[in-house]
């Protein structure tokens, strides 16, 4: 074989539903759902984090979402978390 690509010849593009019971206990209840948190999660990145954090419990609640100085970036700025805790 002269071809020096590697393709895969495997395509899964089947779909299995999880079952109603379970999917009505989960957090995202169905695809359409997740579409639209990943869409406001790109839209809005801040305003869609802040709100996920605030789910959480901040020993000390942050100052500013997003600090971002190309090419660094901080998260959260002053606020003090510890996940274990959470």
């Amino acid at each position: 074989m002269t071809e020096k690509n590697i393709e895969s010849q495997l395509q899964e593009d089947r779909l299995f539903e999880p079952p109603a019971e379970f999917a009505a206990a989960a957090h995202i209840k169905n695809r359409a759902q997740y579409d639209a948190i990943c869409e406001r999660a790109k839209r809005e990145p801040e305003a869609f984090w802040a709100e996920i954090a605030a789910e959480l419990h901040w020993f000390e609640p942050w100052q500013r979402v997003l600090e971002w100085e190309v090419p660094f970036a901080k998260w959260f700025v002053g606020g003090t978390t510890n996940l274990t805790y959470n």
